[in-house]
């Protein structure tokens, strides 16, 4: 490998192959569930939809270059909520077409048996080499899961790691409606609607997944409370002030901190030492983390009840 000594520009080669092939591997099933007319197929393509997201926001924090080096810290900002919106907007209409199709041809079977009328209500129309052709769809989503998590471990890409899971779990949804597009073909053409409907459950749940290990900052609001960084930071000797905290991340996995600080005059030339100490007194509380701190000189013109506040201003620069 020409580029082990960058981990990141192999990061974004992988990210942008596997965003093109599972592009691919979203036509295929887009157009074989429109040809054959099943719902189980178009509601599984959703599975992919959201992979396709994955993938771009994992290319956008591996490519920004706003972002720290090292281990990616997930946020958001208006690139990512904008796709993240538009997405919401696309399921939300896909999913409630097709639940509501499922519904119709469910109500519209006398029972769950397999009987030739039914191809009348359920015009499911399955093919053995459209069940091949998705078998080696699934072969591909799996390799290229697979590999990705291989790399993911050797570049120590916590992106590469993420897309990877995503990519195996919708891999693993593949194999299943194989096993029920097999049924299909065998004439148990009430499983299409069935296996629609449980899909589009689990869009939901793996859509959910997403947001909350990829931008985090869109459903919670901070990692850590201010008011207990400010408690840590404050015991530091030299330490006079700290407020204007912000942090987001997940704990434990890996949280970016930002601070302001207002150092004693006797300890303004070890601010070095002391950032250190700050760094390392909040990892061994809470994990991984990376901080961020502004020094500014002793005033009194700063109320002393104002340390760990949050400032709303402030607030607004984290989703530039």
């Amino acid at each position: 490998m020409a580029e082990v000594n960058n981990p990141r520009g192999v990061s974004r080669q992988v990210l942008f192959v596997t965003l093109w092939l599972t592009l691919l591997v979203l036509a295929v099933k887009v157009w074989a569930g429109w040809a054959t007319r099943s719902l189980s197929l178009l509601a599984e393509s959703l599975h992919t939809v959201i992979d396709s997201l994955s993938t771009v926001l994992s290319l956008i924090a591996v490519s920004s270059p706003h972002r720290i080096s090292g281990r990616e810290v997930w946020g958001h900002g208006r690139l990512e909520a904008t796709l993240t919106l538009l997405l919401v907007s696309v399921l939300g209409f896909a999913c409630f077409s097709i639940l509501g199709l499922s519904l119709q041809q469910l109500s519209a079977t006398q029972q769950l048996s397999a009987t030739p009328p039914l191809t009348a209500t359920l015009p499911v129309q399955m093919t053995v080499p459209l069940i091949g052709l998705l078998a080696i769809a699934f072969a591909a989503s799996l390799g290229l899961a697979v590999f990705e998590k291989y790399l993911a471990k050797s570049l120590e890409s916590t992106a590469l790691r993420v897309n990877a899971n995503q990519i195996l779990q919708d891999a693993w949804l593949t194999l299943v409606l194989l096993g029920g597009l097999i049924g299909i073909l065998k004439g148990y053409r009430w499983l299409d609607p069935l296996l629609a409907i449980a899909l589009i459950m689990t869009a939901v749940l793996s859509f959910w997944r997403v947001l909350n290990w990829q931008l985090p900052l869109m459903i919670r609001q901070t990692a850590i409370a201010p008011e207990a960084i400010s408690q840590l930071v404050r015991e530091i000797q030299g330490v006079t002030r700290c407020y204007q905290i912000h942090s987001r991340g997940i704990v434990g996995r890996q949280v970016l901190i930002e601070m302001r600080l207002v150092l004693h005059p006797e300890f303004v030339g070890m601010s070095q030492w002391i950032i250190e100490q700050i760094e390392a007194t909040i990892r061994h509380h809470y994990g991984p983390v990376q901080v961020v701190v502004q020094l500014e000189s002793d005033r009194d013109d700063l109320p002393s009840d104002f340390a760990g506040t949050r400032s709303p201003s402030r607030e607004l620069d984290w989703n530039q």
